[in-house]
């Protein structure tokens, strides 16, 4: 039963990223704030997630699995990321591609530690 609880929450996070990034990505032709702003958003709600299940108890097992290793598993887009970063070096877009590197890492460890901060103060 597992299993089609991370099949389901899968299918859910891959549409959201598909509808969410592209949304965000109109009319951003070179820089990919798209992937950005999903991998912030999939940090912040995963941290959120994971820190309610182990500080507060709100999720159960299941909940949590749907929520973390389905929806946000398909949800955030490392992958996408690096391929996006890379082709920025390629492309010899030296300053954009630091700024998605850099921005990526320091986002998204941020919206993990902001997830934590929010779930402490619940």
């Amino acid at each position: 039963m597992i299993v089609l609880w991370i099949g389901l929450g899968g299918f859910v996070g891959a549409l959201l990223r598909y509808w969410i990034s592209g949304w965000i990505q109109a009319g951003m032709v070179t820089f990919p704030l798209g992937t950005l702003a999903i991998n912030f958003i999939g940090s912040f709600i995963l941290a959120l997630v994971m820190f309610l299940s182990e500080f507060k108890g709100y999720f159960t097992e299941e909940t949590r699995i749907f929520l973390s290793i389905g929806l946000l598993g398909s949800f955030t887009t490392m992958s996408t990321f690096s391929y996006e970063s890379f082709k920025l070096l390629e492309q010899q877009e030296h300053l954009l591609f630091s700024v998605n590197v850099i921005g990526s890492v320091a986002l998204t460890l941020l919206a993990v530690y902001l997830g934590k901060i929010i779930t402490l103060n619940l």
